[in-house]
C-alpha cells in the first residue's frame, strides 16, 4: 500500500508540475517572448522612430529572451498603460510585465501576480519651476500638483501632505503623458512621480533648465518585473534572470570578458557560467544560459549605465541601486 501511495503521490506531483510549467514551454514553441512594457518612459521602456526599443526594463526582457531563446531580439514589446498593465498579465496577453511597477503587498497578494525581484529601487519626488523659488517639498503647502490617477503615486501624494498637515490640490490625469503636458502648460505648480521618471520627463519639457527636482523622496518604490501566479517554473526563470545579471556584475563578468571568464577557476564564476554544475538545466534551460544573457545583453551594471546612468541622457546616480558591496542594496542569491 505504501508503494502504491508513493507512486500515486509522484503521479500527482508530475501532473501538477506539468500543469504549472506552461509559459516556458509556450514561449519556446512560439519563439517569441511577449513583454508588457511602458512605451513612453525614457530609460525604462521607449521605442524610437524606427520601432527600436531601449530601456532598463527592455533590457530585462531581452535578457529573458537570450536565456530562453538564445536571441535577445525575439521579444514582442506590448506597450501598456498603468491602468491596463495588470489585466494584460492576468489575461495572458503578455508573459512577463516589466514596466516600472512598484511591488506592494496588495498587488502581490490580491492581483494574482508574483513579483520576481527589484530591478530598480526608486522613490517618489517632485519637479517644480525654478521661478516658483521653492527648494523643498515642505514648501508646497497650498500648491496644485499634477499626478497620474490610479497609481501608488497618487496615494503617496495624499499621505505625504496629510502627514505634514499641509494642503494641496491634486490634478489627476489618466496617463503620465497628459500629466506632464499639463504641468508644462502651467496648469499645476508641481508634478510628482517616481524620481527616476522625473529625470526622463524633465527632458521632454519645453525648457528643461527652467525646472528643478526637489530633494525629498517621499516613498519607497521598489520597481520590479512580475509574472502570473501558478507557474513556478516560469517564476524561477524570470526571477533568476535578474539574479544572474546582478551576480555577473558582482563577479566582474561582463559582455566584453565573458568568453575569457569561461576559463576562470573561480568556483562561483564556474557555477554562474555553467562550466560546473547543472544549474541551467534545473531551470529548464541549458547550462550556458547566463553566458547568453551576459554576452547578448550585459550584466546589471552595464544595463543600468547605458539606460539610466552616466552613459545615458538621464545621468541618474546609481544610489541605492549600487551592489551591496559598493554601498547600495542590490543583492542577489548565489548560483549554487
Amino acid at each position: 500500500m505504501k508503494k502504491i501511495a508513493a507512486l500515486f503521490a509522484l503521479a500527482v506531483f508530475a501532473v501538477a508540475q506539468d500543469a504549472s510549467a506552461q509559459v516556458l514551454k509556450t514561449v519556446k514553441e512560439r519563439g517569441t517572448l511577449n513583454c508588457g512594457a511602458n512605451g513612453t518612459l525614457a530609460g525604462f521602456g521607449l521605442p524610437d522612430a524606427q520601432g527600436n526599443w531601449t530601456g532598463l526594463d527592455v533590457d530585462f526582457c531581452r535578457a529573458i529572451a537570450a536565456a530562453v531563446l538564445n536571441d535577445p531580439k525575439k521579444v514582442k514589446f506590448v506597450p501598456l498603460s498603468a491602468k491596463d498593465r495588470f489585466t494584460a498579465l492576468q489575461s495572458g496577453e503578455v508573459d512577463v510585465l516589466a514596466r516600472n511597477t512598484t511591488w506592494t503587498s496588495s498587488r502581490d497578494t490580491s492581483l494574482g501576480l508574483n513579483f520576481t525581484g527589484v530591478n530598480y529601487y526608486d522613490g517618489q519626488g517632485f519637479v517644480v519651476r525654478k521661478a516658483l523659488k521653492v527648494n523643498s517639498a515642505l514648501e508646497l503647502n497650498g500648491a496644485s500638483i499634477c499626478v497620474q490617477q490610479g497609481t501608488t503615486t497618487e496615494l503617496n501624494l495624499a499621505d505625504y501632505f496629510r502627514s505634514h498637515n499641509m494642503q494641496m490640490k491634486s490634478v489627476t490625469f489618466a496617463t503620465a503623458n497628459e500629466a506632464v503636458k499639463a504641468y508644462d502648460a502651467g496648469r499645476c505648480d508641481a508634478y510628482t512621480t517616481d524620481a527616476s521618471a522625473l529625470y526622463a520627463e524633465r527632458l521632454r519639457l519645453a525648457n528643461p533648465a527652467d525646472h528643478i527636482i526637489l530633494p525629498e523622496i517621499i516613498s519607497k518604490e521598489p520597481l520590479g518585473p512580475a509574472v502570473r501566479h501558478g507557474d513556478d517554473q516560469w517564476f524561477d526563470v524570470v526571477k533568476w534572470t535578474l539574479f544572474a545579471m546582478l551576480d555577473a556584475e558582482e563577479l566582474n563578468v561582463n559582455s566584453k570578458n565573458v568568453d575569457e571568464m569561461l576559463k576562470s577557476d573561480n568556483p562561483e564564476i564556474k557555477r554562474l557560467l555553467g562550466t560546473e554544475g547543472n544549474f541551467g538545466e534545473q531551470l529548464g534551460l541549458t547550462k550556458d544560459w547566463v553566458v547568453r544573457i551576459v554576452k547578448q545583453v550585459g550584466n546589471y551594471g552595464e544595463s543600468f549605465e547605458r539606460n539610466v546612468g552616466q552613459g545615458s541622457p538621464l545621468k541618474i546616480d546609481r544610489g541605492l541601486n549600487r551592489l551591496w558591496n559598493k554601498g547600495g542594496i542590490q543583492y542577489a542569491p548565489p548560483v549554487r
